[in-house]
């Protein structure tokens, strides 16, 4: 019995670093995507400026045969203050589910970043779970000469991707984004209430994740 009990402790014990090493990866890669798209400065600083908050997907694949779906795992990393118009904040695990998206996939790795402009978007997303177009309307991210000429009040998500070394808007349909509360708790100890996190601002930046928000504060430095 005594030796049945040290092995579950051991494999539990196993499993810990494990599942933070899943966690920290997601924020490398994360960082690494949003650094690309940064240097291709396919998003414009109207937009970036705009941002509440953003969502990162990286290696998006089509999961299943036939029509199949896309699942992703990424992070968002929001503003700070009752208005989220404040310096960014401690990042947020959060899932993405495109439904049918992923025939159009194949079995391309497909990065993918959404820009949340709106207070309405970004309270709904906060809620835990948004599906697009009923929610929260969004639509592909502007690029190049339309980007600096966009602005719709009606727009609450501009969503980019990248796949094959080629970036563009991106039109996800009516995907679902959701709270990975999993990882959110192998990532702070702790369940956590995200809007109010944001809100108060107070949460301390995780080691791994002190890059990719580094970076969201070179790229936009200030909300307008």
């Amino acid at each position: 019995m005594k030796i049945r009990l040290m092995a579950v402790f051991l494999c539990i014990a196993a499993s810990v670093p494990v599942v933070a090493q899943k966690v920290d990866q997601r924020l490398t890669e994360s960082t690494a995507v949003l650094q690309t798209i940064a240097d291709k400065e396919g998003i414009s600083n109207t937009a970036w400026s705009k941002a509440r908050c953003v969502l990162v997907y990286p290696g998006v694949k089509k999961v299943g045969v036939g029509i199949g779906v896309s699942y992703g795992r990424g992070v968002m990393v929001c503003r700070t203050g009752a208005n989220m118009t404040g310096k960014w904040g401690a990042p947020i695990m959060y899932k993405l589910d495109t439904g049918s998206l992923g025939a159009q996939l194949g079995s391309t790795s497909t990065d993918y970043v959404l820009l949340v402009i709106s207070q309405r978007g970004a309270d709904k997303v906060l809620s835990g779970k948004l599906k697009l177009g009923a929610g929260a309307s969004a639509v592909a991210g502007p690029s190049g000469a339309n980007a600096a000429a966009f602005n719709d009040p009606n727009v609450d998500i501009l969503s980019y991707s990248q796949s094959k070394g080629l970036f563009a808007g991106a039109s996800l349909g009516s995907a679902s984004i959701e709270s990975d509360d999993t990882a959110n708790k192998d990532l702070y100890g702790k369940d956590i209430d995200a809007a109010q996190m944001v809100r108060e601002g107070n949460t301390p930046v995780p080691t791994a994740a002190q890059p990719l928000v580094n970076l969201l504060h070179k790229i936009s430095p200030k909300h307008i």
